[in-house]
C-alpha cells in the first residue's frame, strides 16, 4: 500500500508531530532507535530536524553513512517503538531481527525502511557539526519519500475509523503515547 509522496509535500508527514523510528546503515551493520523529537525545517528543499544522543548506535551509524530513514510507526507498532527506544543496538544484535521489525530498501539511500509503518522519509545529513556536538541536534535533506496510501491521500492525513491501527502515535513520557484522533477541519473566523 505503499505510494511515493511528491517531495513537496513530504513536510506534512511530520507536521502532526509523531514519534519516528531513525534507522541507517554503514559496514554491514544496520539499527534502528526511537524519537520524539523530531520536525520538519523546509519545504523545497524538504528538510528535517532530528535530536539523537551521542550515546546511540543509530547515531553512530548514521553519522558513518551521511544518511538514514525517519519510519512513522502506528498504533500497531507501539510495543516495538518502545522496545527498540530502549534497547542498545551497541551489543551488536540486530534491534531488527531481534524484536521481529521487517525492512525493506529505501529508493535514494542505503538506510533500513521500516515495514509496517505508515511513512517513510529517506535523508540526506547536512552537516552542521556544531548543532552535533553541541545538541544533538541533525539535519538533513529528504530525498524520498512514501506513506500508507490507506491513510494518506492527496498530500494529508486522513485517519478514517476503519484505520485504528494505522493511526500515528506520539509519545509523552515513560512508555505512555497517545494516537491521533479524528481530523478536524478549522474555518477562518469572519
Amino acid at each position: 500500500m505503499r505510494q511515493d509522496v511528491d517531495l513537496k509535500h513530504a513536510y506534512r508527514l511530520l507536521n502532526h508531530g509523531p514519534t519516528v523510528l531513525v534507522s541507517a546503515a554503514h559496514g554491514g551493520r544496520r539499527n534502528v532507535m526511537a524519537a520524539a523529537w523530531a520536525m520538519p525545517l523546509d519545504f523545497d528543499p524538504p528538510k528535517v530536524a532530528v535530536v539523537l544522543d551521542k550515546s546511540t548506535f543509530t547515531r553512530t551509524l548514521l553519522d558513518a553513512a551521511g544518511e538514514f530513514a525517519l519510519s512513522i510507526p502506528c498504533v500497531a507498532l507501539a510495543d516495538a517503538t518502545l522496545t527498540v527506544g530502549n534497547t542498545s543496538g551497541h551489543d551488536g544484535v540486530d534491534k531488527f531481527g531481534r524484536h521481529g521489525l521487517g525492512a525493506f530498501a529505501g529508493r535514494a539511500t542505503g538506510a533500513p525502511l521500516v515495514e509496517g509503518c505508515v511513512g517513510w522519509l529517506e535523508c540526506r545529513l547536512l552537516r552542521e557539526p556544531h548543532l552535533e556536538q553541541a545538541y544533538d541536534l541533525f539535519l538533513a535533506e529528504v530525498v524520498a519519500a512514501q506513506a500508507d496510501a490507506r491513510v494518506f491521500r492527496a498530500g494529508r492525513w486522513e485517519f478514517a475509523p476503519e484505520h485504528e491501527a494505522l493511526r500515528t502515535i506520539h509519545h509523552v513520557a515513560g512508555g505512555a503515547f497517545f494516537s491521533v484522533g479524528p481530523m478536524l477541519q478549522a474555518k477562518p473566523l469572519p
